[in-house]
């Protein structure tokens, strides 16, 4: 497959994949602005804004279980190369300083989301 084929353009406000959804693909954002955002019934957050050279989607291609948020391209003109499984497993193989990259990415978040989640459970 051609690199080609996994890019894709979006415009602001244009949904690259829902929360609840199925998906065994990583996405790193070449251009633009990409917001992840957590739904809680009617109310809408924006967990986190990733430009340049950010990736998103990682958990769902690490372990298959279904989109833990949505990510929305922000601005016009958001582009994205989709990796899938079969590639992100290539990558981390063959590449030690990717996998080390996913890694630290991942434990950054969690760390982060542990921080909120203690905040809000504080008297």
């Amino acid at each position: 497959m051609t690199i080609e084929k996994c890019i894709n353009e979006y415009d602001a406000s244009e949904v690259i994949f829902e929360e609840g959804s199925t998906g065994r693909e990583l996405f790193v954002v070449l251009e633009g602005k990409v917001d992840i955002v957590k739904t809680t019934g009617a109310s809408e957050t924006t967990i986190v804004s990733l430009g340049k050279g950010e990736f998103f989607g990682e958990m769902a291609v690490i372990d298959g279980s279904a989109r833990s948020a949505t990510a929305i391209a922000a601005v016009a003109g958001t582009r994205v190369m989709r990796i899938n499984h079969a590639r992100f497993v290539y990558l981390v193989s063959q590449q030690p300083a990717f996998a080390l990259m996913v890694m630290d990415a991942l434990s950054k978040r969690l760390r982060a989301s542990n921080a909120v989640n203690f905040r809000a459970a504080a008297p």
